[in-house]
């Protein structure tokens, strides 16, 4: 059997998955703020509970934020900062006394997905988090593609792609860079842009909710949205060219999202026809942990 592991900045979630993939035990537990050590013994106190209830050793992957430095394998970008320069995977490897294979989180919804979710059979899977902020993943026939330095499907970092007058001013992006697809396409993101275009102070899922009830402006403001994801994920398509492009996180509950963004996303890709399909994630909230798990493959692990 296999343990996935979500480790988010507020729940750890563990999970275990039979071979085929049926789900034999799941618990959450609070993440400790700002600890690092207070949260290996929460990981390591969850796998032990986990391998009790399933009464078998078990592999484990994790999915994080962040991701690990190629030059010293330490933890970086994460959100949760008490990881950042943290030997992490090391660390849980000394403590559990086997091998864990590690992924950030939006890649595990990538392989999540191209396992047996929405992209389940197809060999080329994009996976998005549209969330706090925005992510992606790469998952090359159901199996995590992280690139030379660790940062393959790091989107979200790019610049929204041809700007116009109403992208303007440049938003500031924490990372430090001016006008990143995360500061447009974030539930912050849409919130901010909201208040810029002379809206109330409403969060990204009260200007949805709005929005269907008929408010104009939450209308106008869910509209420009859509038309930055769709020229966004249009540059996804032009180099990647993925068959599925899977959208996960808070906003992907936009059930609009599947039918406007294709229709808008054609005149900036480079083709003259358009097979790449935009589906919502199969397994929901839980496709991150799940994703995790499938970091191992039957037979892999030998404990």
């Amino acid at each position: 059997m296999r343990i996935g592991i979500d480790l988010g900045g507020t729940k750890i979630e563990v999970v275990v998955l039979d071979e085929d993939g049926h789900e034999r035990h799941r618990r959450r537990a609070a993440t400790p703020q700002g600890d690092y050590e207070a949260t290996l013994a929460a990981i390591v106190a969850l796998v032990a509970d986990a391998e009790a209830a399933v009464c078998c050793r078990c592999s484990v992957g994790i999915g994080t934020p962040g991701s690990r430095s190629p030059v010293d394998g330490r933890m970086r970008n994460a959100n949760s900062t008490c990881l950042n320069g943290r030997p992490l995977l090391e660390d849980l490897e000394r403590r559990l006394a086997r091998p864990v294979r590690m992924a950030n989180d939006a890649d595990c919804l990538a392989v999540s997905e191209a396992v047996d979710g929405a992209g389940a059979g197809m060999r080329v899977v994009f996976a998005v988090i549209l969330g706090t902020g925005v992510g992606g993943g790469i998952a090359f026939d159901g199996r995590v593609w992280s690139g030379a330095n660790g940062v393959a499907g790091e989107w979200g970092h790019n610049p929204l792609p041809s700007p116009n007058d109403s992208d303007r001013p440049l938003p500031r992006c924490y990372c430090g860079r001016f006008g990143c697809i995360e500061t447009y396409l974030s539930g912050t993101g849409m919130a901010a842009d909201h208040r810029a275009q002379g809206g109330d102070a409403l969060d990204a899922r009260a200007i949805v909710a709005a929005a269907a009830a008929g408010d104009a402006g939450c209308e106008r403001t869910l509209q420009r949205y859509e038309v930055r994801l769709a020229r966004s994920l249009a540059g996804v398509i032009n180099l990647l060219d993925p068959e599925v492009i899977v959208l996960g996180g808070g906003l992907s509950n936009v059930a609009r999202f599947t039918r406007t963004v294709p229709r808008l996303w054609a005149p900036d890709v480079f083709s003259d026809r358009i097979d790449t399909r935009l589906a919502v994630s199969r397994h929901g909230d839980s496709s991150g942990v799940r994703g995790a798990a499938w970091l191992w493959r039957i037979g892999e692990f030998r404990g």
